[in-house]
C-alpha cells in the first residue's frame, strides 16, 4: 500500500468522485418515473440518510483507520464469523452490481453519441462489453493510470454538471414544464420515499473515503470534513439537477429518454450541442466510475479473503493483480448484459442500505469508544433499516423480479460464507 498522504481536498475528491460517478446518469430517469414532480424531494430523502450514515462512517474511520474501510468496520462490530463474512461478501457483490449499473448507463448514452455521426445500428451491449473490458485492461496495465484518470474525470464531470445547472436554471424561466414541480404533481409520500430508496445507489460512493483515511493528513480534523463536505455538496448538486430535469421536459419526454435523460434535458437550452456535451459527460463519468470501482472491488475481495471470510485463493495474483479483478470483470459482463436497469439499481440500493444499517448499528454499539452521539447513530440505523424495508415492500408490488434477485444475492452471500466456514472447520 502507498504511503503517499491524502489531503482534505484529495479525500473530498474521492468522495465526490465516488458519488458523482455513473449513478446520477443511470438513475435520474428512473427516479423521475417513480417520483414525478417530487424527484428533488426523493434525492433529498436519500441524501439525509447518506448524511446520517456519513456521521457513523466518520466516527468509525477515526477509531479504526484501515484500508479495508467497511470490511474493517463490520468485523470490528461483529467479529470474524459467518454473519460478518456474509455481509462482507455482500459488499463485494454490491461492487459488481454498481459496475453493472455504470456499464448499463454507458451503454444507454453511447449510442446517442454514435448516432450523431450517422450510424444508429450499433447494439448497446457492444458498448457495455467494450467499456468493462477497457476498464479492466487499464486496471491491469497501471494503477497510477487509474488514479490519473480519476483525478481529471472528477474535475471534468463536476464542471460540466455545474455548467448544466447554471444554464438550465436560466432556461427554466421560459420553460413550459416548470409547473411539474408543483406539489400537486407529486406522487404519494410512499412512492416518493421509494423513489429515493431506489436511487440511493447515487450516494453510496462516499464510503470509498473510508479506504483512504489511514493515509489522510490531520485525520482528526479532516476525516469528518471529508465526509460531510462531499456528501453535502452532492446532495445539493443532485437536488439542483433534479429540479432542472423535471422543469425542463414533459414527463412523457422524460419517459421516452429515460435511460439518457440528462442529455435530453440539455437540449432545450443548448440544442444539439448541449445534448452532445452531456452525452460526453455521461460517458466520461460512467467510464471513470467503472475504472475506479474495478480497482476498489478487486481489493475488497482480496481484503475479505485476507480476513479469512473468503477462500484464500482470492488472495492469489493474476498478472500481478488480485484474482478478484478478473472475476469481477466476468461477473459484471454477465449481469450488465442480462439484467434490466431497474433490477440492477434496486439490487444495488438494497445491498448498500443493508450494509449501511449494519455500519450505523456498529457505530451505535461502540458509541462510547467512538465518542459518538447515540441519537445520530441510532437514527442512522433506523432510517437505513426502514428505507430497506420500504424498498423491498414497494418493489415486491411493482418489480418482483428485482426483489427475487435481491433475496437471491443476500442468501447466496451468507450461504457461501456458511459453506466456507464449515469446510474450514473440517480442514
Amino acid at each position: 500500500m502507498s504511503d503517499e498522504k491524502i489531503s482534505l481536498r484529495g479525500a473530498i475528491s474521492i468522495g465526490v468522485g465516488g458519488m458523482v460517478g455513473g449513478g446520477i446518469f443511470a438513475v435520474l430517469g428512473l427516479a423521475i418515473s417513480l417520483s414525478k414532480g417530487a424527484t428533488p424531494v426523493a434525492f433529498l430523502i436519500a441524501g439525509i440518510i447518506a448524511l446520517f450514515t456519513a456521521y457513523s462512517y466518520s466516527k468509525l474511520s477515526m477509531a479504526f483507520p484501515d484500508s479495508g474501510g467497511t470490511v474493517k468496520f463490520i468485523n470490528e462490530g461483529f467479529g470474524k464469523n459467518t454473519f460478518s463474512g456474509g455481509l462482507n461478501n455482500l459488499l463485494w457483490i454490491s461492487y459488481i452490481i454498481m459496475l453493472a449499473l455504470y456499464a448499463s448507463a454507458f451503454g444507454s448514452y453511447a449510442p446517442n453519441l454514435v448516432s450523431i455521426t450517422g450510424d444508429q445500428n450499433i447494439d448497446s451491449h457492444i458498448f457495455i462489453t467494450g467499456v468493462v473490458l477497457l476498464g479492466t485492461t487499464i486496471n491491469y496495465f497501471s494503477a497510477k493510470l487509474v488514479s490519473t484518470i480519476e483525478s481529471y474525470a472528477v474535475i471534468v464531470k463536476v464542471f460540466i454538471l455545474l455548467g448544466f445547472i447554471g444554464i438550465g436554471a436560466y432556461g427554466l424561466l421560459d420553460s413550459d414544464h416548470i409547473a411539474q414541480l408543483n406539489p400537486a404533481k407529486w406522487e404519494g409520500a410512499f412512492q416518493v420515499i421509494t423513489g429515493g430508496m431506489v436511487i440511493f445507489v447515487a450516494y453510496e460512493g462516499f464510503e470509498l473515503i473510508a479506504n483512504s483515511v489511514s493515509n489522510m493528513t490531520d485525520p482528526g480534523k479532516n476525516i469528518p470534513k471529508a465526509y460531510f463536505y462531499s456528501v453535502g455538496f452532492v446532495v445539493l448538486l443532485y437536488i439542483a439537477i433534479a429540479v432542472i430535469a423535471v422543469g425542463s421536459l414533459s414527463f412523457e419526454e422524460i419517459s421516452q429518454a429515460k435511460d439518457y435523460v440528462l442529455s435530453e434535458v440539455a437540449r432545450p437550452s443548448l440544442g444539439q450541442a448541449g445534448f452532445t456535451i452531456m452525452t460526453i459527460a455521461a460517458l466520461i463519468s460512467t467510464f471513470s466510475a467503472i475504472n475506479a470501482t474495478l480497482y476498489g472491488g478487486s481489493r475488497v475481495s482480496y481484503k475479505v479473503a485476507k480476513e479469512d471470510e473468503l477462500p484464500h485463493e482470492f488472495t492469489a495474483k493474476f498478472w500481478n493483480h488480485p484474482i478478484g479483478l478478473a472475476i469481477i470483470c466476468i461477473a459484471t459482463l454477465l449481469l450488465a448484459n442480462l439484467a434490466e436497469l431497474e433490477s440492477i439499481s434496486t439490487s444495488g440500493s438494497a445491498g448498500f442500505l443493508l450494509l449501511f444499517t449494519v455500519v450505523n448499528y456498529t457505530a451505535y454499539k461502540k458509541r462510547s469508544k467512538l465518542k459518538a452521539s447515540s441519537g445520530l447513530t441510532l437514527a442512522g440505523t433506523i432510517l437505513c433499516s426502514i428505507a430497506f424495508i420500504v424498498l423491498i415492500v414497494q418493489q415486491s408490488q411493482s418489480n418482483l423480479t428485482g426483489v427475487l434477485i435481491i433475496a437471491g444475492i443476500i442468501a447466496m452471500c451468507f450461504l457461501m460464507e456458511y459453506i466456507y466456514k464449515r469446510s474450514e472447520k473440517k480442514a
